[in-house]
């Protein structure tokens, strides 16, 4: 028998076809598991960002807490009240006077506020 060349024959034709086929087959798998794996990374480096963002407005938030308990617990105490009128007209002048001028000297001590001055005012006053 008496062997051609130049060409292959059929049967390396299709030898030939299957071994392009099989290597392009793998190299698109190649190309295709790469691209999902820098999908995935894409998508955990996002979700790491998320998450670590929501932790920084988390400790916003508790450090604004933080600072109005402080501002709560730091405020200063209730005035006290207002001391009740004298009962006798006599006597009550001279307590008057006095109460006045201790009602004063808060105000101007800083402990009572002048909304706080006036009223306790109107009260001993009787207005």
């Amino acid at each position: 028998m008496r062997r051609r060349r130049g060409r292959p024959g059929l049967l390396g034709t299709m030898a030939r076809t299957a071994v392009v086929a099989g290597t392009a087959s793998a190299t698109v798998g190649a190309v295709q598991a790469g691209q999902l794996g820098k999908q995935q990374a894409a998508a955990q480096q996002q979700a790491a960002n998320q998450a670590a963002l929501e932790s920084q407005q988390q400790l916003a938030e508790m450090r604004v807490q933080m600072e109005q308990l402080k501002s709560e617990q730091a405020a200063p105490p209730p005035p006290p009240p207002a001391p009740a009128p004298a009962a006798s007209a006599a006597a009550g002048s001279d307590d008057l006077m006095t109460q006045l001028t201790k009602l004063a000297d808060l105000k101007a001590a800083g402990v009572l506020s002048d909304e706080e001055f006036a009223a306790a005012k109107a009260k001993l006053l009787g207005i």
